[in-house]
């Protein structure tokens, strides 16, 4: 039973994180160019993330949640309005 609600919990932070990147890239850029690859990357990742926690009992939840948060902001640092924003400072 532990190692089915760890894994609902984990399932639920990366819904949670997927549904919050969604949610910011279609504020900031519209829905004519929304980010479906980078979104496709964090579904896949998560689902990744999800069946290694159900297969290795010694991963804590908060590493799963915790992973699958960085990985979400490194795939955030990827999409167009980031890089913009990041060529607007530097240049």
């Amino acid at each position: 039973m532990k190692k089915f609600l760890s894994t609902i919990l984990v399932a639920g932070g990366v819904v949670l994180l997927t549904a919050t990147f969604g949610f910011a890239e279609f504020t900031a850029t519209g829905a004519s160019s929304f980010p479906y690859f980078q979104l496709g990357c964090l579904i896949v990742g998560g689902l990744i993330i999800i069946s290694l926690k159900q297969k290795y009992q010694g991963m804590y939840t908060g590493e799963a949640v915790g992973a699958f948060a960085l990985y979400t902001v490194f795939v955030a640092l990827f999409t167009s309005p980031v890089i913009d924003a990041i060529k607007l400072i530097v240049s």
